[in-house]
C-alpha cells in the first residue's frame, strides 16, 4: 500500500455535455458555497482558504503530545478533502458529474494507513509545511500549466464534444500532485517526502 494520498478521478473524454461545460463556472457556484462553510471565516481573504477548514493545529498537538493522530480528525480530513476534489474534478471539466456531498464512484481518496500514528514522526509535525516549500514553487508552475491545459480543454469540449485524453492526464496529475503535497505538509497523514512528477 502506497505511503502517500492516491486520488482516483474518473476522467470522461467522449460524449461531453456542452452546455454543462459552457456554463460549468455558474454551476458548481452552489458546490463552492457549501465548501466554503467548512472554512474560518475573518476579517482577511487570506484566513478563508480551503485549507483553514482542515483539522490542521488539533493534529499536531496530538501527534508531538501524544504520538497519536486522531481517529475523528482523520475521518474530517479525509471527508473534507474528497469533497474538494470532487469541487476540483467538475472544475476542471474531468467529468460531469455534478459533485455530490457524499462519498461518489467517481472520485476516490485513499489515505495511507495510519496505526495510531505509531508510525509517524512526532516531531516533523512542527516543520513539514516548512519543508514543502519547494513542492509548492513546483506546484505553483503546475497550476499555471494546468489552466493553459484547462482553457485549451474547455474550448475543445465546446467545439468537438470529447476531452483530449493527454488533458485529462495533465488536469488529473496536477490534482492528485496537490492531493499529496495537502496529505505530507498539511493533513500529516505521511512522513514520505511526495515526488515532484505529475
Amino acid at each position: 500500500m502506497s505511503t502517500q494520498i492516491e486520488t482516483f478521478i474518473t476522467v470522461q473524454l467522449e460524449n461531453r455535455d456542452r452546455k454543462s461545460v459552457a456554463l460549468r463556472i455558474f454551476l458548481v457556484v452552489p458546490m463552492a458555497i457549501f465548501l466554503s462553510a467548512f472554512t474560518a471565516w475573518s476579517g482577511s481573504a487570506e484566513a478563508s482558504t480551503f485549507l483553514v477548514g482542515l483539522l490542521f493545529m488539533p493534529v499536531v498537538l496530538a501527534l508531538v503530545f501524544r504520538g497519536i493522530y486522531p481517529s475523528y480528525a482523520l475521518a474530517f480530513n479525509k471527508s473534507l478533502l474528497s469533497l474538494s476534489t470532487r469541487v476540483t474534478a467538475y472544475i476542471l471539466v474531468l467529468n460531469d458529474s455534478y459533485p455530490s456531498i457524499e462519498e461518489s464512484d467517481d472520485v476516490k481518496i485513499t489515505f495511507p494507513e495510519i496505526d495510531g500514528g505509531a508510525k509517524l514522526n512526532r516531531y516533523l509535525p512542527l516543520v513539514k509545511w516548512l519543508l514543502a516549500v519547494p513542492l509548492y514553487i513546483v506546484g505553483v508552475v503546475y497550476v499555471l500549466y494546468g489552466l493553459a491545459v484547462l482553457l485549451f480543454t474547455w474550448i475543445t469540449i465546446l467545439f468537438t464534444g470529447q476531452m483530449p485524453a493527454f488533458s485529462g492526464e495533465v488536469l488529473l496529475g496536477v490534482t492528485q500532485y496537490w492531493n499529496r503535497v495537502y496529505g505530507y505538509a498539511f493533513l500529516l497523514v505521511t512522513d514520505e517526502y511526495p515526488s515532484f512528477s505529475l
